[in-house]
């Protein structure tokens, strides 16, 4: 018999968990979403009820929090409180970090805690509503069936799509920073610049956050690269992109700048090794490079 490719497991796996359950085992799994916040307060509570929901008893909720002054640091101990009170074990905690210095520190922050603390998994995941939560159990489902090192919620691949609120001028901007960092830095990964990813463990130390550069968005990139230069297979799995309805983007011109020189600093380090992982640069509805 024929062994079937990371690309066939993950095509299969996304066909029998497209209704968002596991198997038991894999329901159980050791899983910390991390969610950084600053001024989330209409926002975090909802996503953290939604999450909690989930079929999904392994999974624990980390906010990082950055000193937000609309008080989203003290939501969220209420909300890990009154959490805790419904399921009788503590399942959501806060980091609260003094200043607010970046997205990618704080997500580094939190990723560190949660390895340190014993997840099998990490998730990122956006407090704006803008990651799928009914997509989590499916990421997941899918790593486990490819031992992928990183799987990627894409809106860039077949099936993938992006809110009707987003203009015409903000799809185009957005492909051509997918375009733009992919092409530079050689990868097959069609949403390299996605913010919706599921690291397992051993990736995420392998990556070394200590030494990531990115304070900004290029955090998504530079990551991802990290992970294809170690050798770690990347799957991609098609989600829908909502935009935020409430709150305000925290993308500024500092960031866009970050974002437009940090793909050559990689390069100029040296290019990816890819192929060496299982399902490396490849997932459901993937294609060649972008």
């Amino acid at each position: 018999m024929t062994e079937a490719s990371p690309l066939d497991a993950a095509e299969r796996a996304v066909g029998v968990l497209g209704a968002g359950r596991l198997p038991e085992e894999w329901a159980a799994t050791p899983l910390t979403v991390v969610m950084p916040t600053y001024n989330e307060a209409g926002n975090l509570p909802g996503m953290a009820d939604a999450l909690m929901a989930l079929p999904l008893p392994g999974l624990s909720l980390l906010v990082v929090d950055d000193s937000s002054p609309d008080g989203t640091g003290d939501l969220a101990e209420d909300c890990a409180r009154r959490h805790e009170e419904t399921y009788g074990r503590r399942r959501m905690n806060v980091l609260h970090r003094t200043e607010k210095d970046g997205l990618g520190r704080a997500y580094a922050a939190g990723m560190a805690k949660a390895v340190e603390d014993g997840a099998h998994y990490v998730l990122q995941m956006d407090a704006d509503g803008s990651h799928p939560v009914a997509k989590v159990a499916e990421l997941l489902g899918v790593a486990l069936a490819t031992d992928a090192g990183v799987a990627v919620g894409s809106r860039y691949v077949q099936g993938g799509t992006l809110s009707d609120a987003w203009g015409a001028h903000r799809k185009l901007l957005s492909r051509w920073a997918n375009a733009y960092a992919g092409t530079i830095l050689g990868t097959r990964v069609r949403d390299i610049t996605g913010g919706f990813n599921l690291w397992r463990a051993d990736a995420v130390r392998a990556v070394d956050l200590a030494s990531v550069d990115s304070a900004g968005y290029s955090f998504q990139v530079e990551m991802k690269y990290r992970a294809l230069r170690c050798g770690f297979g990347v799957v991609e799995v098609p989600i829908h992109f909502e935009d935020r309805t409430v709150g305000e983007s925290k993308m500024n011109l500092v960031v866009q700048l970050e974002s437009v020189v940090m793909p050559w600093k990689l390069r100029m380090r040296g290019g990816p090794r890819q192929g060496s992982g299982p399902g490396a640069g490849s997932g459901p509805g993937s294609g060649p490079s972008a």
